[in-house]
């Protein structure tokens, strides 16, 4: 029984310390001794036996002290090892560090409520950000919300119910077959033009390209193997931007895409270009990329900039002899694989194999992506209708008068 400074019985758990503050302890559903204190002995035993109470009901959390900053941490070395990519998880730090930090970082967990959540993204409206920007902060505080909530980190996520509106559909950029037509006759003998052919006829997402090696090609059974991708980022412990080759995306990402004869033709073209390459005096590939198919004109791996100059060059030149009003709009390298998957929907291929070919993770990633294209298609299918309904002769035609 614990005892006052006087001798007096408290009861299990209580004293007084001799600055004469009363206190009073119990070992919590978490198994941690926790302390409450007061300096008047009826208010610590209302707050003793809400304590308990809240306990009892699991109303109660781990640490009350933690900082979104430091479950952040938690988060992004805990919960995402091995589930996200290291490109992935590097975007995840930069997206928290300037937009959420700033604001929420030094805040408790308990004490974030939905109306701040609301005017984060509210001031990341007024400042600009767009749909893609405000939509990952919230599904990136939605999960570590969630992730908190599991190990009784706060009582309930805050962003459960924040829903955001895209301002306006962004159609995905995809070349028309005049344009694509364009591109490549302007590109045909060009240093890129094989990745160009190879991108298009693939759907392989960039990084993918980069890192593809010449052991990754099966000519007898005309099949490409994805099993990973080249990025080139800062990360962490990095002094600066380096290459990085790690694995696909996701798992769904790691597959076998058929090879195409017209990408077959430019894949044997660059086996010979790459030889050329290497064998070039004064080119010394990076240690460890020295096996990578597609390499600039001076043996480096292939980068985002390197690859979107190349396509800029090629646009430029089109530009040159079109008429203002006809110039072709510069696109970026991953337009290439929306280019073939819109051709594949054009062909009737089925859309689970355009998944395949794509890596999608699920069926409904495909489809979303590709609405524009979907929805042209009802109409096709409906004119199918249409034509053969035009063949059956209704009663109404057979009693006109």
């Amino acid at each position: 029984m614990g005892k006052d400074l006087y001798g007096k019985e408290l009861g299990p758990g209580f004293g007084q310390r001799k600055n004469g503050q009363y206190y009073a302890r119990f070992e919590n559903r978490f198994g941690v001794r926790q302390t409450i204190y007061s300096v008047d002995l009826q208010e610590l035993r209302d707050k003793y036996n809400t304590a308990v109470y809240e306990n009892k009901k699991k109303m109660n959390v781990v640490d009350d002290g933690t900082t979104l900053d430091e479950f952040f941490d938690v988060w992004i070395n805990e919960y995402k090892y091995k589930v996200i990519c290291e490109d992935t998880r590097q975007g995840y730090k930069l997206v928290y560090k300037k937009h959420i930090s700033p604001t929420l970082g030094k805040r408790r967990l308990t004490e974030i409520t939905s109306l701040m959540i609301r005017a984060l993204i509210n001031n990341l409206d007024k400042r600009g950000y767009k749909f893609e920007t405000k939509n990952r902060v919230r599904i990136m505080l939605l999960d570590i919300f969630d992730k908190a909530l599991i190990d009784s980190y706060v009582l309930k996520n805050p962003v459960r119910g924040i829903k955001l509106a895209r301002e306006e559909k962004k159609d995905i950029r995809v070349l028309s077959k005049d344009e694509q037509v364009d591109f490549f006759e302007c590109a045909a003998g060009t240093f890129y033009y094989n990745l160009f052919i190879v991108a298009v006829e693939t759907g392989l997402r960039p990084g993918e390209l980069y890192a593809m090696t010449p052991e990754d090609l099966d000519f007898d059974k005309k099949e490409i193997r994805v099993n990973k991708t080249l990025v080139y980022q800062k990360f962490e412990g990095d002094e600066g931007k380096t290459y990085h080759l790690g694995p696909p995306k996701t798992k769904s990402s790691n597959r076998v895409v058929p090879m195409s004869s017209r990408c077959e033709i430019a894949l044997r073209k660059q086996l010979k270009q790459r030889i050329n390459i290497l064998n070039k005096p004064n080119v010394k590939p990076l240690e460890g990329f020295d096996n990578l198919l597609f390499l600039s004109t001076v043996g480096t791996p292939l980068n985002a900039t390197t690859y979107s100059d190349a396509i800029g060059r090629i646009v430029d030149t089109i530009n040159s002899i079109k008429d203002p009003l006809e110039q072709m709009e510069k696109f970026t390298g991953h337009c290439f694989r929306h280019t073939f998957a819109t051709r594949c929907f054009e062909a009737k291929i089925q859309p689970k194999t355009i998944q395949a070919f794509l890596g999608h993770a699920t069926l409904q990633m495909t489809m979303d992506l590709y609405t524009h294209v979907t929805e042209e298609f009802k109409q096709d299918e409906l004119k199918k209708l249409e034509l053969e309904e035009n063949k059956v002769e209704y009663a109404e035609k057979m009693y006109a008068i």
